[in-house]
């Protein structure tokens, strides 16, 4: 097909604020997971699709199968929809313990 670019799974955007290998980023609707370190205002590659293990609030449990959300003011995932971004699923449960800060997650690539 001549019009096809690329598969989409990993793009390039200019970072919101400054990141790191593994942290979100959200750039209008686009959500993702940074590849590499950049500041405010560089480009950084991006995975859109994908199952990752990213920080969340630790007083959450979450279930598998349940919508997550991208809280951008705090940069962490949640449960909560209010006020955020779906950005996927868990794909298996958390505690909801103060030291249950990560949860995987698979993207859904699409805004």
């Amino acid at each position: 097909m001549k019009n096809f670019v690329q598969p989409g799974n990993t793009i390039t955007l200019t970072a919101p604020y400054a990141v790191a290998s593994g942290d979100g980023l959200l750039v209008g609707s686009i959500f993702g997971v940074a590849a590499g370190t950049a500041a405010l205002g560089e480009s950084v590659e991006t995975a859109l699709t994908g199952i990752f293990d990213i920080t969340k609030i630790g007083s959450q449990s979450w279930t598998a199968g349940a919508k997550i959300y991208w809280d951008d003011t705090n940069k962490r995932t949640t449960n909560v929809a209010t006020s955020n971004t779906l950005i996927g699923v868990a794909i298996e449960a958390v505690a909801g313990g103060a030291g249950d800060t990560i949860g995987r997650v698979r993207l859904n690539g699409s805004f």
